[in-house]
């Protein structure tokens, strides 16, 4: 669709010095946001829900399972499909698939309607996610792309850290299908706002597309070392917050004897220090350029793992002992994801899209890899999370400065 010159997004590209409109980031974030707030909102209903369809825990608890990895592969089809028919209508449609998938799980009778439901959601959900990423791609040089990559996620962070409150009000108020009101109601009014303000990005729209065409993308990607660089440092640095999503509950709880409520109250430091890694990628990225961001962010996360495994060798069990180096460890995060993101899509900008897509599926993969197996491990120790933790933040050091030259 062409742009008319009286609409205001997307900001023109050029130099990469163009100052981005409030408006325009606030856009990007909202699409961004839809799929972390449908893994998030319901979380406080899942035991509502398990008592509603009478079944266990474990049958409610597959309904997030399922949602990760749906995400994780609908972006592989998601991000080619765009740089082929364009972010715009490729957007609307995940969206409404989104609408759709959470009309589904609200009006559900049973916990198979519920799954098909949560499948339909992430699929549609995803698009806001890698497409964020490739349309800011699309507009801005790589310099300029971390830092408003990391304004975007700085923004989304706020979705995650809110959902639970928000789902919890809604459970208290009503019952666990106003979560997915609130769900289909938010993705209606993203999908308005993209097509109200959001014109065409990508440079290959209009172009024929194949199966095989795709699967060419990939493999010009998979070839490239350089992409195995930035998109192996976003994994190991994606799968620390998974490790501990996956793990500190346990720790926290389980070990130290603190309850859920204390827990939540302490995640957001978690929260907190993405935010503030975020923002400082939008300020500094431009000036320090993105490799120097992502190893000063992966030296403070390299150095806060291993602080936490110093004061837990030392015999510190308290929260603080915890929440305190993971605060350090997601403000090296927030450094350095951004900055991953956009060397990854920079690589080959004519396909962004498939780029933003590979990228973002393997750090979801990986992710969801390393989780469960701190999960499976943790039994009377917190060393698993903690030696994981550590790994995680070396290996993508290591990646960094072997691959991204």
């Amino acid at each position: 669709m062409p742009r008319r010159p009286s609409e205001p997004f997307p900001p023109p590209s050029g130099s990469g010095t163009t100052s981005p409109r409030r408006s325009f980031i606030l856009l990007l974030i909202t699409v961004a946001a839809v799929s972390p707030l449908g893994i998030n909102l319901y979380l406080p209903s899942m035991p509502g829900m398990a008592r509603a369809f009478e079944v266990d825990y474990a049958a409610i608890q597959f309904t997030l399972s399922v949602y990760i990895a749906a995400v994780a592969v609908g972006q592989l089809v998601i991000g080619p499909l765009s740089d082929r028919y364009g972010r715009r209508p490729v957007l609307l449609g995940g969206l409404t698939l989104f609408v759709l998938g959470s009309l589904l799980c609200m009006l559900a009778s049973n916990i198979d309607v519920l799954v098909a439901g949560r499948i339909v959601q992430a699929l549609g959900g995803c698009a806001g996610i890698a497409l964020s990423r490739a349309i800011v791609r699309d507009l801005y040089d790589r310099d300029r792309a971390a830092s408003m990559i990391g304004y975007v996620t700085m923004g989304t962070a706020v979705a995650p850290m809110m959902a639970p409150t928000i789902g919890g009000v809604l459970e208290a108020a009503f019952d666990w299908r106003a979560g997915f009101v609130f769900l289909t109601l938010f993705g209606v009014g993203a999908w308005w706002a993209t097509y109200r303000h959001l014109h065409e990005t990508a440079p290959r729209i209009g172009e024929t597309t194949s199966a095989t065409a795709l699967m060419k993308d990939y493999g010009t990607l998979l070839r490239s070392r350089l992409f195995w660089g930035y998109a192996l440092t976003a994994s190991g640095t994606a799968a620390a917050f998974f490790a501990f999503v996956g793990g500190g509950a346990y720790v926290v709880i389980d070990l130290m004897g603190k309850t859920p409520v204390e827990y939540g109250m302490y995640f957001a430091l978690v929260t907190l220090g993405y935010m503030l890694g975020n923002y400082g990628s939008g300020r500094l990225a431009t000036r320090l350029g993105p490799r120097r961001m992502m190893h000063l962010g992966l030296i403070v996360a390299v150095s806060a793992a291993c602080v936490m495994a110093g004061l837990y060798a030392a015999g510190v069990l308290h929260p603080l002992a915890i929440f305190l180096p993971m605060l350090l460890l997601a403000i090296g995060n927030g450094l350095t994801l951004p900055s991953c993101i956009a060397g990854a899509v920079s690589v080959r900008p004519d396909i962004a899209g498939a780029a933003a897509g590979l990228s973002g599926s393997l750090q979801m993969g990986v992710g969801a890899v390393v989780a469960t197996l701190v999960g499976l491990q943790l039994q009377g120790s917190a060393w698993p999370l903690i030696t994981a933790l550590v790994a995680c933040t070396v290996f993508s050091f290591l990646t960094l400065r072997l691959l991204v030259r």
